[in-house]
């Protein structure tokens, strides 16, 4: 299997967002799914868990250069059954891959929904 490309759903200031369905994302290393052209500080992530049982999302360190404090390590996150977890927003300086994206990998199939907070104007 492969990551699972996972879109942004901006979120606009002064006014509403419908609920986004959210992307499935299937379990396992090298598996889950991955934001393109990510700007990790503007990131939340909506994790939805209802596969039976607990499970965890990880988002992966990045790589150096450019994530200087890659080496801090992944971030992982319990996802009780039929829970909605919600993580970020994200150091760059720790999670941005070399390609500029995000990845997430889970250990249980689960439904994730990036949101990007839109920057002050």
């Amino acid at each position: 299997m492969a990551r699972t490309a996972l879109p942004y759903s901006n979120l606009v200031p002064n006014s509403s967002l419908a609920d986004p369905a959210g992307t499935a994302l299937t379990s396992g290393a090298g598996n889950g799914g991955q934001i393109a052209k990510a700007l990790p500080e503007l990131t939340l992530l909506r994790l939805s868990n209802a596969s039976g049982g607990s499970g965890t999302a990880t988002l992966k360190a990045g790589t150096y250069p450019p994530a200087l404090a890659a080496g801090l390590g992944d971030l992982t996150v319990t996802v009780a059954n039929s829970a909605t977890q919600w993580i970020g927003p994200f150091e760059s300086g720790r999670f941005l891959q070399g390609d500029s994206s995000l990845v997430i990998e889970t250990s249980v199939a689960m439904t994730a929904t990036a949101f990007r907070v839109p920057r002050n104007t």
